[in-house]
């Protein structure tokens, strides 16, 4: 199974020749060359969710907008239809009242943010698993372990399918020698595979580089491979973070695999 995480950059005319509008044609080229089964966006405005599905053929797209109106930015998750059957979806806001629209942390910036979980089947393999994809707070450390911990609250008393295992994904906006990211390698069920891929975000290659995507996911699933998207072609990038792509198999496939090579 291939999972992705993509902060797609939201479409504003300010970034010139890397607007969304010249940037799409080779998202949707990537990711038909690429084939993941789960893609966790991040930055995803209601226009290019509406785009995503009409030109990401194939797959379903879910999530709604983070504002009290459910518009602006979506953390929407694409999964591919043939593949994985939705069998439960949530949606929730980082603050003290995560099922009121638009809340946020007091001490938050003005951008509530939003957590947007999946239970999929998937129907190749017979399994049941959990996507979660998180776009934290960019302006305070604090609040975005305060987020952390909302999530891994969440994940550990959600009452539908429980004990399943979880992917957790996205856009943290917190370097590797963080709290927060530090919080989650105290998560002994969680393991993160992106450990050895460096910066993510680039700013279309004129910011300073910095790690802030990241996937982190449960036993059984093991990590086989994982790269960072990180094209360009003209000086036009997919995105301001380079996408990461992650290939996961069961661990009990592995090892009757590696059994069938030994005898």
């Amino acid at each position: 199974m291939k999972i992705v995480t993509f902060n797609i950059r939201y479409d504003t005319a300010s970034d010139e020749k890397n607007a969304f509008h010249y940037r799409r044609d080779q998202i949707a080229r990537k990711i038909k060359r690429e084939s993941p089964d789960i893609i966790c966006f991040q930055e995803v405005l209601p226009h290019v969710a509406a785009w995503l599905k009409e030109n990401l053929k194939g797959y379903y797209v879910v999530g709604c907008g983070r504002s009290r109106r459910l518009k602006d930015e979506q953390t929407a998750i694409a999964f591919k239809a043939e593949r994985m059957n939705l069998i439960a979806l949530d949606t929730y806001w980082l603050s003290d009242t995560p099922q009121v629209p638009g809340s946020r942390y007091e001490e938050q910036s003005v951008c509530p943010r939003i957590c947007t979980e999946a239970v999929f089947q998937d129907l190749e393999e017979d399994t049941v698993f959990r996507v979660v994809n998180v776009h934290l707070d960019h302006a305070d450390s604090g609040v975005r372990g305060k987020e952390i911990r909302q999530v891994l609250a969440h994940i550990e008393n959600e009452p539908s399918f429980p004990g399943v295992p979880v992917i957790l994904a996205g856009d943290f906006y917190s370097e590797p020698d963080s709290e927060e990211i530090q919080e989650m390698h105290r998560q002994e069920q969680f393991e993160e595979v992106t450990g050895e891929i460096g910066a993510t975000y680039h700013g279309f290659g004129m910011a300073d580089p910095m790690k802030v995507d990241y996937i982190f996911i449960q036993k059984p699933y093991i990590c086989t491979g994982v790269k960072a998207w990180t094209d360009c072609r003209d000086g036009v990038y997919l995105s301001d973070h380079y996408p990461l792509c992650a290939e996961l198999s069961l661990e009990t496939a592995v090892s009757s695999e590696k059994e069938e090579e030994e005898s």
